[in-house]
């Protein structure tokens, strides 16, 4: 069974950032990702780790301004040592909370750049920031995002991630591999990960449509899950949904399958064939995560 982590920016949105170290490891989980960790101190964040005993699996690069829609600057010719500037704060937080493991995305096409421009500055930039990380032991994983969700998106498809780690050709770069992402872009999950997983370092989910729990839409979880098992999958799986109607309750399939039990496709997604109460107590939840 794969390594679940909690995506603390998606998941127990119920309460303040800095509380759901506690509430995630309250629900069971032992290891956490989530999206950015600089409008906190390091030594805060580890603090908060340490005490909710959580290991932190996964952040991403500086991406330039969010709230401004930025969805990062990796492949921008214009922002180029800014994306750079970026890389050694990204490995101080790294080395304080002991991640392993960072995320590069490669932001939307810039005005009046090109896509093979923007190819080109981002086979540069992630070159660059993973001869940095290497240093320090950090492998740099870049993600495709569909291009319904973001237009513009440099990298949508697989096969442009693995074209980009042809390229750039270093040992600590491998790809993030989002199933929400590649339902929604080009489908095919089984095969593409069957044929690709020694390049994939890290896996995403959600379900589609809508990007809630498991069991809440089109993919089959419990043959995605077997078969990342089946092929020796050893990294972390991260939870980047939306919970529905909330976090905890949005956890029943994580139950069904630390207690072994058949899912039951319900309208909080998958369940305990014979019931939630399991889910609901938290007597499997403590199991998925380790």
């Amino acid at each position: 069974m794969p390594r679940f982590a909690a995506n603390l920016t998606m998941l127990f949105t119920e309460l303040p950032f800095p509380e759901r170290f506690a509430a995630a490891r309250a629900a069971g989980f032992r290891f956490v990702e989530y999206l950015f960790p600089y409008a906190y101190p390091a030594a805060e964040l580890r603090r908060l780790l340490a005490e909710s005993g959580l290991t932190q699996v996964l952040f991403n690069l500086p991406c330039g301004d969010w709230a401004a829609g930025d969805r990062g600057i990796a492949a921008d010719p214009a922002r180029v040592a800014e994306f750079r500037d970026g890389v050694p704060l990204a490995v101080e937080y790294a080395k304080a909370l002991g991640v392993t493991r960072l995320n590069c995305l490669a932001g939307k096409l810039a005005p009046g750049v090109t896509e093979a421009r923007a190819l080109d500055v981002l086979a540069e930039n992630v070159a660059y920031a993973a001869d940095l990380l290497a240093a320090k032991g950090i492998t740099l994983v870049i993600e495709a995002i569909n291009r319904f969700d973001i237009p513009g998106f440099v990298l949508c498809r697989t096969s442009q991630v693995m074209a980009l780690l042809d390229a750039v050709g270093r040992p600590n770069a491998a790809m993030q591999y989002d199933v929400y992402h590649a339902q929604r872009q080009e489908g095919e999950l089984a095969g593409t990960l069957a044929a690709n997983l020694p390049r994939i370092s890290h896996i995403q989910i959600a379900d589609n449509p809508g990007r809630h729990q498991p069991g809440t839409g089109e993919i089959n979880f419990p043959f995605l899950f077997a078969e990342l098992d089946r092929l020796g999958y050893g990294g972390f799986v991260g939870l980047e949904y939306v919970p529905t109607p909330d976090t905890r309750a949005s956890l029943g399939w994580m139950a069904a399958m630390a207690c072994g039990e058949q899912w039951q496709r319900t309208d909080r997604g998958m369940l305990p064939a014979e019931g939630v109460r399991k889910g609901e107590e938290g007597e499997c939840l403590r199991r998925p995560g380790g």
